[in-house]
């Protein structure tokens, strides 16, 4: 009898080629678990289907039969599985290998190395130096003395530095010595999940202070909402381009609280509030006491995207941004930003579960974790942007600060 293949893991990352001389798809590890990336020709693409864990190695040889119009294919059977295999991309005992080699090698590093330097932002520091320095030309110059709080985007650098520069010039350097509590969306985590580590993160600039003592305390009061060490900080960008910008303000010496935020999906899917479970609920109130406790300590700043639209993110229509229908998607999410700027926590994780968050916002835990921990926190909106990630699919993001209710002025 034939064996079943196994299944083609569901945490990869899948794409067209970009290069239309070597057309396919391009097959990647958004985890890291593995670096290499894949390309299937497009003749083969369908024959991935196979390895669903239930088709068997005659279903597969029958499909590439079919795809290449050859009779002799187990050369090309064996190619494939092997290259799929190799790479740690099928739920078998080779990727469970590499999963668990990986995992312990996070844990046991001394600190949170720079995953994305020299891919999104230089990783000479030189270099890094002059290119946040010419992102940040220009700053608008704010006169508020009552900032609390600043939301940036975590796309990349390069595609969204006006609302990067935006947010970071609200900074000014009376906040150097603040515990940066930095909340980032966890893109690869659990649901309901929020990923600590005490790993010090390093970046070209130097080595940014984890605030252990503040980990510590919502490890011990939300046992069950935490996943500590959390292996998605090691692959994660959303905290680490804070981090970037945060030195090239402040310095490498500065102290931080990261904090990855997953999903609320069950509210967002089956309705009610993230507090209804009870172990978020436990977490964000005891951050919420960390922030009443420690307010003049503390300093927010979130890495968040919003609305994901167009083919990469399974949409029929193709994206292109301030135009069709992006522009009601551009309403939509001044929507939501307007509750969150009037501290309106239900307004807008109602406006945020409506069609099951069909907009797509990456941000939405990370907000409604602060507005939950900062209730009284008013926000300003200071850059709303789309950005073409691609020629068929748009991200949107914005620049905003948060103050102390009703001593807001304008820039």
């Amino acid at each position: 009898m034939s064996q079943a293949l196994p299944r083609l893991r569901l945490s990869l990352d899948f794409m067209p080629s970009p290069d239309p001389e070597r057309p396919g798809l391009l097959i990647r590890d958004q985890y890291h678990f593995s670096d290499t990336v894949l390309l299937i020709p497009p003749q083969l693409v369908e024959c991935l289907a196979c390895f669903d864990g239930e088709q068997t190695e005659l279903d597969l040889r029958q499909d590439l039969v079919r795809a290449t119009g050859q009779i002799q294919v187990g050369d090309i059977e064996k190619q494939l599985f092997d290259a799929l295999n190799n790479a740690g991309f099928l739920e078998n005992e080779v990727f469970e290998q590499l999963r668990v080699g990986k995992l312990e090698e996070f844990a046991n590093a001394p600190t949170r190395e720079a995953s994305h330097a020299g891919s999104a932002y230089p990783d000479e520091p030189g270099e890094a130096q002059a290119e946040l320095a010419a992102y940040m030309e220009n700053s608008p110059v704010y006169g508020e003395n009552s900032l609390v709080g600043i939301a940036a985007p975590h796309v990349s650098p390069s595609g969204g530095w006006e609302s990067y520069r935006d947010a970071f010039a609200a900074l000014k350097p009376d906040l150097k010595d603040r515990t940066f509590v930095i909340l980032g969306t966890s893109h690869y985590g659990e649901p309901d999940r929020f990923g600590l580590t005490r790993k010090p993160y390093v970046t070209p600039f130097g080595e940014a202070i984890t605030d252990t003592g503040l980990v510590n305390e919502l490890a011990a009061k939300a046992p069950g909402a935490v996943r500590m060490e959390d292996y998605c900080h090691a692959v994660e960008h959303s905290i680490e381009f804070q981090v970037v910008f945060l030195q090239y303000v402040f310095g490498p010496d500065i102290r931080i609280l990261p904090i990855l935020c997953g999903q609320f999906a069950r509210s967002i899917y089956e309705g009610g509030a993230p507090e209804d479970n009870e172990d978020v609920k436990r977490f964000l109130g005891t951050l919420g006491e960390i922030g009443a406790r420690e307010k003049e300590r503390l300093f927010w700043v979130l890495g968040i995207d919003m609305a994901h639209m167009g083919r990469r993110y399974g949409d029929p229509l193709t994206a292109e941004a301030d135009r069709g229908e992006m522009l009601d998607v551009a309403r939509r999410d001044r929507l939501r930003i307007e509750r969150v700027a009037k501290a309106d926590t239900r307004g807008f994780w109602g406006l945020v579960q409506e069609n099951r968050d069909d907009l797509k916002w990456c941000g939405s835990s990370p907000l409604y974790t602060f507005l939950s921990a900062a209730p009284k926190a008013e926000g300003v909106l200071r850059r709303y942007q789309q950005w073409n990630i691609d020629e068929q699919s748009v991200v949107s993001f914005a620049a905003m600060t948060f103050h102390e209710p009703s001593i807001l002025s304008g820039p």
